[in-house]
């Protein structure tokens, strides 16, 4: 019998991270989406062009989209920090702790990633 705490199938994991490393995020989607979870990551990686003075505008869409991604928290069984080389920013720390305090578990990208020249010949 399968251990439920490894199981991914059907688990929801939010996807968190810097929207700055939208490749990783997709591969990370992609990865987890094969072993049978239902991701939930960030709807779009940059602004969209705003008409006329965008600075109010664009504010109060960055906050709203910021209540949507804590929704998304919300709803995970857990959170996967998408971390290249450990970077985690301010955005992605009060993530981070709004996901502990519901008590979400937390992953990490960058403690699962096996150093790639550690290898050994193949066997």
């Amino acid at each position: 019998m399968s251990d439920p705490e490894r199981s991914a199938e059907g688990r929801v994991v939010t996807l968190c991270g810097s929207t700055r490393f939208e490749a990783e995020f997709a591969a990370v989607n992609r990865r987890l989406t094969l072993e049978g979870c239902v991701v939930l990551a960030p709807g779009m990686f940059s602004l969209p062009d705003l008409p006329g003075d965008g600075e109010a505008d664009e504010a109060g869409l960055r906050e709203r989209l910021g209540r949507v991604h804590l929704q998304k928290i919300r709803m995970a069984d857990e959170v996967f920090i998408v971390d290249p080389g450990g970077y985690v920013g301010e955005s992605t720390r009060r993530e981070i702790a709004y996901a502990e305090s519901l008590g979400k578990p937390v992953r990490y990208l960058s403690r699962e990633q096996a150093p790639r020249d550690h290898a050994g010949p193949p066997g």
